[in-house]
């Protein structure tokens, strides 16, 4: 096949319009990333982990609550797709949140320093007829964490309002030996099962 009949990826990966329940800023730039045209909005449910939940069905329950709350608030003014996402960092199956302060921030980071973790992040997208979600898993290994090293991070604020307490894309960087998985997963929407879902949704319209 010469370049002359091969599809564009403009005809290819063309997304519909949806609508992104979320106030990450990095979640709207993979967006765009992809190319997807989107809205953003902000439901508001209850974050609160079940008793003996673990991890994994956390994040994916949180994911679809999120994305099935934005579709109620839309279904009868503008009924596009509803994508949410949710992200867990996890150590000895324990989920860190977002820090409450500086001094829960800097216990989380003590249990990062040099271990490995995960960073669960789950996809969910929901028009009229269905709820469609997939779970990105992947593993961080950090570096040996000094008190200095803690104590200068903290003092940049770029981990306040971050699960773990640290963003992977930032400066955090410096801390981190390797990772297996995502990337765009570790930042809080895997671009593949984003772009795995709304090509489903769309084929099964």
């Amino acid at each position: 096949m010469d370049d002359s009949t091969k599809p564009s990826l403009s005809s290819v990966m063309i997304f519909p319009a949806i609508y992104l329940a979320s106030r990450s800023p990095r979640r709207r730039e993979l967006l765009e990333q992809i190319a997807v045209d989107f809205a953003v909005i902000n439901p508001d449910i209850d974050e609160t982990a079940h008793e003996g939940e673990l991890p994994y069905d956390y994040v994916k329950r949180i994911a679809i609550e999120k994305a099935e709350a934005g579709k109620a608030l839309t279904l009868e003014t503008d009924p596009k797709p509803v994508l949410a996402a949710d992200t867990s960092v996890v150590v000895n199956n324990a989920i860190l949140g977002k820090p409450v302060d500086d001094d829960d921030a800097r216990r989380m980071l003590k249990l990062l320093s040099g271990k490995s973790h995960q960073v669960l992040t789950a996809v969910a997208l929901a028009n009229e007829q269905r709820t469609l979600s997939q779970v990105s898993s992947n593993t961080v290994q950090f570096c040996p964490l000094s008190d200095a090293d803690i104590d200068w991070y903290l003092a940049t604020g770029e981990g306040g309002d971050k699960a773990g307490s640290y963003a992977v894309q930032g400066l955090a960087a410096l801390f981190i030996e390797s990772i297996q998985g995502s990337y765009s997963g570790i930042m809080g929407l895997p671009i593949r099962e984003t772009g795995q879902l709304l090509k489903q949704m769309e084929s099964q319209s």
